[in-house]
């Protein structure tokens, strides 16, 4: 049975005019490693913590700015939202379709809420805390290219020519402000798209880029009440992280006064956010989060996440990845191939730029293996290869094949070959819709520890993504966690205990 939504009533949880106030009983478990009776070992202690919650239920107008507006997924993503918005149907060789927000973890999925008379009862993963509503977004955004969004969703040539010439009216007065371009951090190919750029030097662009979004300008003109950046552009090459450059946050400033060359586009956006306390999330591969940025985010107590949206090939091996070491299943060899044929795959095809791209796919299993020492010795791990190539006809038609090989029983081999066609932006939209929701939804949540006297926010560094990134940003000593289906348990758990319920463990003792 599915409902569209409830209301917890328990004596730990209080519904006001302006909060939902939470208490919750967190159980966990405290590992030591003790002498007893001369001998060392491991001894597990069961914990409880109880914890207090409170989340303002007032949903603002949000404003989303995304770097990279008149690409493939900037365009996507906005007519996406105004067809769902203005109720668009549209013809396709198969049928009349409607618009929806399949892909979407927040509006197209499910949470488990109960059981009733012996039927399972699934209420919208949206009904557990308030959120933004899509519709009521109002984006805006920066571009290297000042090609409008009505003619920028043409040249991406994802949704299918009926549903553009419904939308071109809705997009053809859209038009990015002008970006950040540093030809440097990019493939040289994007050199023709560049007519729509940020002159001067790196402050001068960091500080314009600032004025941009902040109160002064997108929000006194779109009357919104917060707004999250996306950095949705060209995948950069990595960052050199030098000591005195950008390690500290006083150095980064003060190689921002000095004009250093090497301060990526990504960072200045991203330190401009962080300086206005604007939530910033890095959807590419990139090391935009520098060691300095990292270290101001926090001192600022700003919203930070990323990287790199997690969508087709990285969000199978994670599933897979998991499923095949927790049956005890050894993964010896996982080689992974790509073809695309869109700008970014256009993009990509310079070497500095995929090195970015093959470090956040081939991070994805680390967690998984390190997990079982029964299948792996110290330091062991799967061959993994990471391949892209530049295929133009296939547009933003991915083609995404995986090869797992793995040791099984009493030296055994098995082989698991996976082709995924994965249609990019149309997967990475949803993606960004949840990420600026979810951010959003964070920063209106506080918490605290029963042996602590203030409220406070999440940490700024937002694991709280992770289930939508491949290679998670995490603070500084905290364990990335990469399998999928951890990822979205932490997160839906997370949200539950806002309202006083359970984590959904699928016991069901009841039944037994």
């Amino acid at each position: 049975m599915f409902i569209e939504s409830f209301k917890v009533e328990s004596p730990h949880v209080k519904y006001t005019e302006t909060e939902i106030q939470s208490v919750y009983k967190y159980e966990t478990t405290e590992l030591v490693h003790e002498n007893r009776n001369d001998t060392y070992q491991w001894v597990v202690k069961p914990k409880t913590v109880s914890y207090e919650f409170k989340t303002k239920t007032h949903v603002p107008k949000l404003g989303v700015m995304l770097v990279g507006w008149g690409g493939n997924n900037g365009s996507t993503l906005t007519g996406g939202v105004i067809a769902n918005k203005e109720g668009i149907s549209w013809a396709t060789k198969d049928k009349i379709q409607q618009a929806n927000y399949f892909g979407s973890l927040t509006q197209a999925s499910a949470i488990r809420v109960g059981s009733f008379q012996g039927e399972e009862i699934y209420a919208p993963f949206k009904s557990l805390l308030p959120m933004v509503n899509p519709e009521d977004i109002v984006f805006g955004g920066w571009d290297i290219s000042n090609m409008n969004l009505a003619d920028a969703m043409a040249r991406a040539r994802v949704f299918d020519i009926d549903l553009q010439k419904q939308l071109r009216p809705y997009m053809e007065s859209m038009v990015p402000l002008p970006g950040i371009y540093d030809p440097d951090f990019i493939a040289a190919n994007q050199g023709d798209r560049a007519n729509n750029v940020i002159k001067g030097t790196k402050k001068e662009q960091n500080l314009f880029s600032c004025v941009c979004y902040e109160s002064r300008e997108f929000k006194e003109a779109t009357k919104v009440d917060k707004v999250v950046v996306l950095w949705t552009a060209n995948t950069e090459r990595y960052s050199n992280v030098v000591v005195g450059l950008n390690d500290t946050m006083e150095n980064l400033l003060a190689s921002l006064d000095r004009n250093e060359s090497e301060i990526s586009p990504s960072t200045l956006y991203a330190l401009a956010c962080v300086l206005e306390n604007v939530p910033f999330i890095n959807g590419s591969p990139q090391n935009t989060f520098v060691p300095g940025l990292i270290d101001l985010a926090i001192k600022r107590n700003s919203l930070i996440g990323g990287d790199d949206f997690k969508s087709g090939q990285t969000k199978m091996k994670s599933v897979l990845v998991d499923f095949l070491v927790g049956a005890g299943i050894k993964p010896t060899s996982i080689v992974s191939y790509n073809h695309l044929g869109n700008n970014d795959g256009m993009n990509l095809s310079a070497p500095q730029t995929f090195r970015s791209k093959e470090i956040s796919k081939s991070n994805v299993v680390d967690d998984m293996v390190n997990s079982n020492a029964i299948l792996y010795e110290p330091g062991e791990h799967p061959d993994h290869v990471v391949v892209i190539k530049y295929v133009p006809y296939v547009g933003d038609s991915k083609r995404a094949m995986d090869e797992y090989t793995s040791e099984i029983f009493m030296g055994g081999k098995n082989t698991i070959v996976l082709h995924n066609t994965c249609e990019d932006s149309l997967l990475a939209a949803p993606i960004i819709l949840d990420l600026v929701l979810l951010a959003e939804l964070s920063t209106r949540i506080q918490f605290k520890a029963e042996n602590e006297d203030k409220f406070h926010s999440f940490h700024p560094v937002a694991t709280i993504l992770s289930y939508l990134t491949k290679a998670p940003l995490v603070p500084p000593g905290t364990p990335v966690v990469n399998a999928l289906s951890k990822q979205r348990a932490m997160l839906e758990n997370i949200l539950r205990a806002c309202v006083g319920l359970a984590p959904e463990n699928n016991m069901i003792l009841e039944y037994k």
